[in-house]
């Protein structure tokens, strides 16, 4: 998968990934000459169009709205919560399970020391791994391990479940945990929340803080029309955070 070169904005907010530099880049708006993406960062640049266009070197949100799917992937509103709530720095060892295209480890990754993901499907491992390698990430540990069976690492400071049964991996992560540490379970449905919490309480080294659901409703501003775009984000899991006390 080449990676992103350059990234062209228009002045209404369409963005465009420039992943060859030595040619032409085609678009509605048309095309941009080659000579011209070699530019430095904040050039204007014009297409025989006429059509305005800036040019900036890609961060690494870019990159990541480009890497491969295998399975459907957290949404960034519910990556968002996870990061925000459990406060993870460079100094974070995060254990993620299961792996699927590898889009929350590697998120994580930016942010953390170490991520070690769990996965067991071969083909998902693949996919996964080759994000990483996209996102130019060396701090990411894609097992082919079931983490059913066990977690490997210790003193974690958070421990990430997406998966169909979360509860079978609590004794794994009362072990894998620091004092301290958070563990969050992502589940699409009601049914696996209650599991997972009812689960939780025979495990008096834990608490429940809070399980949420978050819905995003993006707005259309242009002048003093303001209104909620016809259609939101809505649901696409449930968080569950817990935090382990002893």
């Amino acid at each position: 998968m080449d990676r992103i070169k350059k990234i062209l904005a228009t002045e209404e907010g369409r963005i465009f990934y420039v992943r060859n530099i030595n040619q032409d880049f085609h678009t509605q708006y048309g095309f941009i000459k080659k000579a011209d993406l070699k530019k430095k960062d904040g050039s204007k640049l014009h297409s025989n169009m006429k059509k305005t266009f800036y040019i900036f070197s890609p961060s690494f949100i870019d990159c990541y709205k480009k890497i491969k799917r295998a399975p459907q992937i957290i949404p960034s509103k519910d990556v968002a919560s996870i990061i925000a709530e459990t406060g993870i720095s460079k100094k974070s060892v995060v254990v993620d399970a299961g792996t699927g295209s590898g889009a929350l480890a590697c998120f994580l990754a930016n942010y953390a020391k170490k991520v070690a993901s769990y996965e067991i499907r071969e083909d998902f491992l693949k996919v996964a791994a080759e994000n990483a390698r996209f996102l130019r990430l060396k701090n990411v540990e894609i097992k082919h391990r079931d983490v059913y069976q066990g977690i490997d690492e210790r003193d974690v400071d958070l421990i990430v479940l997406d998966l169909p049964e979360p509860w079978k991996v609590l004794k794994h992560t009362e072990k894998a945990l620091k004092t301290g540490g958070f563990l969050a379970s992502y589940s699409p449905t009601i049914p696996q929340v209650m599991d997972f919490v009812n689960a939780l309480k025979q495990y008096k080294n834990f608490i429940h803080l809070k399980t949420i659901e978050i819905i995003e409703r993006q707005w259309e501003v242009d002048d003093r029309k303001v209104r909620p775009k016809s259609q939101a984000i809505g649901h696409s899991g449930f968080v569950t955070f817990c935090r382990k006390i002893q």
